[in-house]
């Protein structure tokens, strides 16, 4: 077994602990934490598959910018905290299915063989993307920045719409 083959197991491990933990915490702040644990896994299996560029877009977007978003929407609703207690036999379930899913997964992979491998598969990848994406997909990329800008002003809007509502009703 290769180290990348023991980091993509520890990785993978990773993620689906942090998936679960997501499922079963009660604390909203937790499940936000164990949602980045499961983004930095998922960027850290990306760049043991030669994905580079997709892993560090990964971490930006996902594990910055969409979890500070949660983050910040959490701290701006009224969210009223309810303590619940997770029963053991439910945790001591799911670890034991977790575990008996990776093993029959190591089972099914330790011994796969893609056979011979092409070597300029992952050279210069950034600039291919970047290519591809300029090239051929300039007008869907430039809509997408559109219509970002139009949900960012519409959800700006919707907020102080709300804001003036409530103020209204305390007057």
């Amino acid at each position: 077994m290769t180290g990348e083959m023991i980091a993509f197991f520890l990785l993978a491990l990773t993620a689906i602990a942090g998936g679960v933990l997501l499922i079963n915490l009660t604390n909203v702040v937790h499940m936000v934490v164990a949602l980045i644990f499961t983004f930095l896994a998922i960027a850290g299996i990306y760049i043991t598959l030669s994905a580079e560029f997709v892993g560090v877009v990964q971490v930006l977007i996902y594990s910055g910018a969409i979890t500070i978003l949660m983050l910040f929407g959490i701290m701006l609703t009224k969210h009223q905290e309810q303590e619940k207690k997770t029963p053991r036999l439910k945790v001591w379930l799911t670890a034991l299915t977790i575990g008996l899913f990776f093993l029959i997964m190591y089972g099914k992979i330790k011994d796969l063989n893609f056979g011979q491998q092409n070597v300029e598969l992952h050279v210069d990848n950034t600039k291919k993307i970047g290519v591809e994406l300029y090239s051929h997909y300039v007008i869907p990329f430039e809509l997408t920045s559109v219509l970002l800008l139009v949900a960012l002003i519409g959800a700006i809007i919707l907020a102080k719409r709300d804001a003036d509502d409530e103020k209204g009703a305390k007057k």
